[in-house]
């Protein structure tokens, strides 16, 4: 911020950092916003990247740390033209097209002063603006006195903002989820009616919006607060029939999968969007399973994961270096019911071993699984060496089954009867 002030540019410590100092959180990131132009923030900086397309920002990397950097934004131009009322677009002062046909906007590079810019941000909590000249919190839209309200309201009209971007509906959630505020009515009224926008927001967006919900600590109450708004079925929609029953197996597994995450990120353990989706995706995978079959048969299963997985990414994009291990979990469910000789206990060393004993502990918590199946398979993790070799002998085929098995005569292979045949 300095070094922008020195080279002649404002320079304000903006957003979620501030609201947090506000409410004596210690800040994740801190994110500037300036009247210098992306070209001209990487002329200052030597470690300066430019990204985004919809929304050109500078990122300046401190070692680890990245200061997220945005020139501040004006409203866009919005001209007439020959259309149908239904398809117009407004367009930037190049006549390029910034929004669709239902308000969403597609760039957001129209730049102007921080009186301007204010007015693009979401929540009045997030537009507060910290000057390093007086030491002093910029507040035009009585952002610090919802902060204190611990309220979330949008800047100007909430189903404008919403068409706008259908994304603010998931960051109401979000900071109400995280840290505990309320929405006020005008911010909370139109999200049932538009949660059907979620459906046109681009499906990679959405897998990053997906992580910030869930793996963030307040997994628990973010689910909640989008079943309520309705928003869930349009981001998970082959999960509507099997979450259903609140006290079915497949809603169990996902609230209990998800307060373990929760507790994890309290614990200040890893997490992952595999297990992440693993949990989401299990109701349908598993209706599919039993729909081709069976749910106790690997091949059903790994058929099922795939259809289901194809049909999500529709929705949300996931990278395949997590579909593929959650496909693995799935897949080796069937295995945990073989209990027998040298094999089960090698299972231990699969490399999805853990993964996969993790959802057999939520299904069995669910009640879709044996506890003594999961009992068994919990102990012999923690048997010392030479147990778990006596408990491989003692399970392995008897003598006389695996007698016959050696004295089984192999055919070999027939000889000819002559050079010509």
């Amino acid at each position: 911020m300095y070094r922008l002030r020195d080279a002649g540019y404002q320079a304000f410590l903006v957003g979620g950092s501030v609201r947090d100092l506000l409410l004596g959180l210690r800040p994740k990131d801190f994110d500037v916003a300036t009247n210098a132009l992306p070209d001209e923030v990487r002329g200052i900086f030597r470690n300066c990247r430019l990204i985004g397309r919809r929304f050109r920002l500078a990122h300046v990397y401190f070692g680890s740390e990245v200061i997220e950097v945005a020139t501040f934004r004006a409203a866009h131009v919005e001209e007439e033209e020959e259309r149908d009322e239904d398809d117009w677009r407004a367009r930037d002062a190049d006549g390029e097209r910034v929004t669709d046909a239902r308000g969403r906007i597609l760039r957001d590079n129209v730049y102007g002063t921080i009186e301007e810019d204010v007015w693009r941000r979401d929540f009045t909590a997030n537009a507060l603006y910290y000057s390093i000249e007086d030491f002093s919190v910029w507040d035009f839209v009585d952002g610090v006195r919802d902060v204190a309200a611990r309220q979330l309201r949008l800047i100007g009209d909430p189903v404008t903002r919403y068409h706008e971007d259908p994304v603010r509906m998931l960051r109401a959630v979000r900071f109400a989820a995280k840290l505990g505020f309320g929405l006020h009515p005008d911010t909370e009224r139109p999200l049932r009616e538009l949660a059907y926008l979620l459906t046109h927001v681009p499906p990679a967006r959405l897998f990053d919006e997906i992580l910030k919900l869930f793996l963030g600590g307040f997994g628990v109450r973010a689910l909640a607060l989008l079943r309520q708004y309705g928003m869930l079925e349009h981001l998970f929609p082959a999960t509507k029939g099997p979450l259903a029953a609140e006290d079915g197996p497949a809603s169990q597994i996902l609230i209990r999968g998800i307060e373990n995450t929760d507790a994890r990120v309290a614990a200040d353990k890893p997490v992952t969007p595999t297990f992440l989706f693993a949990i989401f995706l299990y109701g349908p995978i598993v209706e599919r399973a039993r729909e081709l079959g069976g749910e106790r048969d690997s091949h059903h299963l790994f058929a099922a994961t795939e259809e289901i997985v194809r049909e999500q990414q529709g929705r949300i994009t996931i990278p395949r270096r997590f579909t593929l291990p959650m496909r693995e979990m799935f897949t080796l469910q069937p295995r945990f019911q073989r209990r027998e000789g040298r094999k089960a206990l090698a299972f231990l060393h699969h490399p999805r071993f853990r993964a996969a004993y993790d959802l057999l502990l939520l299904r069995a918590q669910a009640g879709a699984e044996d506890p003594q199946v999961v009992q068994w398979w919990t102990d012999v993790q923690t048997m010392p060496a030479e147990e778990r070799e006596n408990l491989a002998r003692s399970t392995a085929p008897s003598g006389a089954s695996a007698g016959r098995r050696s004295r089984r005569r192999r055919r070999g292979r027939r000889r000819p009867a002559s050079g010509n045949s």
